[in-house]
């Protein structure tokens, strides 16, 4: 919770369960009938209505609206940095196709895969880029981007692919040592992240080799294959060829971005200098203007190829094209900040934990309970801090290393996030792979599913904490480092012989 002045808060009282959960009840009531009854997919009024029904359950609880607005605009503040990413990736999708990078990647993409293996390649390659870069969105916003366009080239169902994409794109994010969310994990429950890392690959590793398998053999039996016809694919090769200048050196502004992610610089910087690469390349080999550059960095690129699949695929990018994402990011931030300050969140938590008494309950409930507010507030980062700090003192308590809770958020909360259409991931995702959800093309939302290694991981996660598998308990060096840092360790609790757990069920944030 955020620290407030102690004389404003004196006459504030804590939420019941029942009041804790009116907003965010109401807000997904609101918020199925504008997609389900109207089938209106903009989730953004639906937010802001939740926010405001939180704001007037703090205003009951005895909370000013300062206070309250004060924990809006504190979570707004962390995630900026992650709204000035996306400012960039739509900054850097426009130019990197003008530059011919993105036509590049799809034209050799065309001609050196095949069909069957298509979407186990795309899964690997999104994997080892986001793995560099530390970005998942910038990973789906720029090869993701071109491998829509080499699905489409295949004749494979958009939504495959986009399964493959996310898959890859979020596995590479998770156990990245550049990525904010592996580095947030560990910090909010004690960890280092090397350890934090290590320690997800019993989930990751067996998830996606099933993912994997699953899209090699929907390469060979379930895509028609025949639909990839070489009149199709040759169509679309000389449409790229007639517009623009093809070479391997046009990969050039990939290649600075990856190298710089791999030097350790700040993310947004690294973009930035990929915008530039982008904008060098395309007045070099294609013969862009200053003013046209501006103009695709801000409102995306334009071009009749003759050839609609590519139109629909290459007409993209700029800053503006990205406003709908981050109006609904905002929102969702600024409902998620109502929730944690009010401390609706909070008395949910403590509810459920009171029902639970034993690791593999508590294993479980961290990881559901990452992906709720991952549901509710459609924040990543929240759905990582606010139960990294809530649990914690629960595993200290019961004698477990904190590296199963790290692990627990980490798959609730970075692999879930693209799986929910109103998340920050998931409201990307759409975005910046052109699924055209809120055109009405529902079924673009079968990607959710088909981003097998997504959802995968958290489940094997469950299954080893109901097993008694990778599951860790504190070493003695954690429980130095838990009492040097002065950390108090959940009182009450017992740990029996056969893990439950008995004493108090909650412990004091």
């Amino acid at each position: 919770m955020n620290m407030t002045d102690p004389t404003e808060m004196l006459n504030v009282k804590k939420p019941g369960l029942a009041l804790a959960l009116t907003p965010v009840i109401l807000t997904l009531i609101v918020l199925g009938i504008q997609l389900f009854y109207f089938g209106d997919f903009t989730p953004h009024i639906p937010l802001a209505i939740g926010l405001a029904i939180t704001g007037l359950v703090g205003v009951k609880l005895g909370y000013k609206w300062k206070n309250i607005e004060d924990g809006i605009f504190h979570v707004i503040h962390v995630s900026l940095p992650s709204v000035s990413v996306l400012i960039l990736v739509g900054m850097i999708i426009g130019v990197w196709i003008a530059s011919g990078t993105v036509p590049t990647l799809i034209y050799y993409g065309l001609i050196i895969l095949s069909p069957a293996i298509f979407l186990a390649a795309a899964m690997i390659l999104c994997s080892v880029v986001s793995l560099s870069l530390g970005t998942s969105w910038g990973t789906v916003g720029t090869v993701g981007l071109a491998l829509m366009g080499i699905g489409a080239g295949f004749d494979i169902p958009m939504y495959w692919t986009a399964g493959a994409v996310v898959s890859g794109a979020f596995f590479g994010d998770k156990i990245s040592p550049l990525s904010d969310t592996t580095n947030l994990a560990p910090a909010v429950t004690g960890t280092d992240v090397f350890s934090h890392i290590k320690n997800m690959m019993p989930t990751t590793v067996p998830s996606m080799l099933i993912a994997l398998a699953i899209y090699f053999v929907a390469g060979f039996t379930l895509i028609d294959n025949s639909g990839a016809s070489f009149e199709r694919i040759s169509a679309i090769t000389t449409a790229l060829n007639a517009n623009f200048t093809i070479s391997v050196w046009l990969l050039l502004p990939a290649a600075l971005v990856i190298f710089l992610a791999v030097k350790r610089m700040p993310p947004i910087p690294s973009l930035f200098a990929g915008v530039l690469a982008g904008a060098v390349v395309a007045m070099i080999t294609q013969g862009a203007g200053v003013h046209e550059l501006l103009t695709y960095a801000n409102s995306g690129y334009t071009i009749e190829t003759g050839v609609a699949a590519m139109d629909s695929l290459l007409n993209r990018g700029g800053v503006q094209s990205m406003m709908w994402t981050i109006s609904l990011v905002l929102i969702a931030l600024g409902f998620g900040g109502a929730l944690e300050k009010t401390g609706c969140l909070e008395a949910i938590i403590k509810a459920i934990m009171t029902k639970v008494r034993s690791f593999k309950g508590v294993q479980t409930v961290a990881v559901c309970t990452s992906m709720s507010t991952n549901l509710v507030a459609g924040d990543p980062y929240l759905s990582i801090a606010l139960p990294g700090r809530m649990y914690a003192p629960i595993y200290r308590g019961m004698g477990y290393s904190t590296l199963n809770l790290s692990r627990a958020i980490e798959e609730g909360g970075t692999l879930m996030s693209p799986l929910i259409p109103w998340n920050a991931g998931g409201a990307f995702v759409i975005s910046a792979l052109g699924l055209g959800i809120a055109d009405g093309q529902v079924e673009n939302l079968l990607y959710i599913p088909l981003a097998f290694a997504c959802w995968l991981s958290p489940v094997i996660g469950i299954i080893y904490a109901q097993l008694g598998l990778f599951s860790p308990k504190a070493t003695d060096a954690e429980r130095q480092l838990w009492k040097e840092q002065g950390e108090a360790v959940a009182e009450g609790y017992e740990t029996e012989a056969d893990g439950r757990v008995s004493g108090s069920p909650v412990a004091s944030t």
